[in-house]
């Protein structure tokens, strides 16, 4: 039987590596690949084909949910599983919409890690039971949630949603040009358009709407993920 061939992308290194380590402990499991920020993820996802593919949520440049919304717009059909070091009811169904089919912990990882893993492999999703309440309620609340109120958050395109990341993390009109591979005109007309669309006027504003929106995570450097195969010492 084929190696399962995993793709793993996250911006800290030693999780990574944490990562990758969980996964060629499992017998059959192999990595084919190692991105760490979404736009390299979503550029080696196409190169590689992995069978799964695991992402963090909160990636430079391009960040978890955005990769995954262009990966499954390559092919739906690919199997993801996105990190994040947030647990809220939001978070849950933003990875939800994006289309990825399995959501871990990081705090949770060494031991729900390869439980996730395994049930991909067999096509199943995976979500804690922690997690799967607060889809339940997120559920229940949307069904008694009348259209007076509901929050009234204007949509973004794909195209939108990088440009706030980018904005958000300091880049210049020029460096956002450059990523995207736009003219310097051309982006700043996305910029200009994108804070009239939704009524901000300064970058503070792009950075505190980023974070409430979960297209930028503020967080404490995350910490490692141990290999469970190794054991601690006396």
């Amino acid at each position: 039987m084929a190696a399962l061939r995993v793709l793993v992308a996250d911006d800290h290194e030693i999780v990574r590596k944490g990562v990758c380590a969980l996964i060629t402990s499992h017998p059959g499991w192999e990595v084919c690949g190692e991105a760490s920020d979404g736009r390299e993820a979503v550029r080696k996802v196409a190169q590689l084909k992995p069978d799964i593919v695991i992402l963090d949520i909160g990636m430079p440049s391009l960040n978890g949910l955005e990769a995954t919304r262009q990966i499954l717009h390559q092919n739906p059909r690919q199997r993801i599983l996105i990190l994040s070091i947030t647990e809220s009811q939001q978070t849950i169904q933003e990875v939800l919409t994006a289309g990825a089919r399995a959501y871990v912990s990081k705090s949770d990882a060494a031991k729900d890690l390869l439980i996730a893993v395994e049930e991909l492999q067999h096509d199943r999703p995976y979500f804690n039971s922690q997690v799967g309440q607060m889809v339940l309620e997120g559920f229940l609340n949307a069904r008694h949630q009348t259209p007076n109120n509901k929050p009234a958050t204007p949509n973004l395109t794909s195209r939108e949603r990088e440009i706030v990341q980018l904005l958000a993390e300091g880049k210049s009109t020029k460096a956002i040009a450059i990523t995207l591979g736009l003219s310097v005109k051309t982006a700043e007309t996305h910029r200009s358009n994108l804070m009239r669309k939704l009524d901000l006027h300064s970058v503070g504003e792009v950075v505190l709407y980023a974070v409430r929106n979960n297209i930028v995570q503020v967080a404490p450097e995350a910490p490692g993920i141990s290999n469970p195969s190794r054991g601690s010492a006396a």
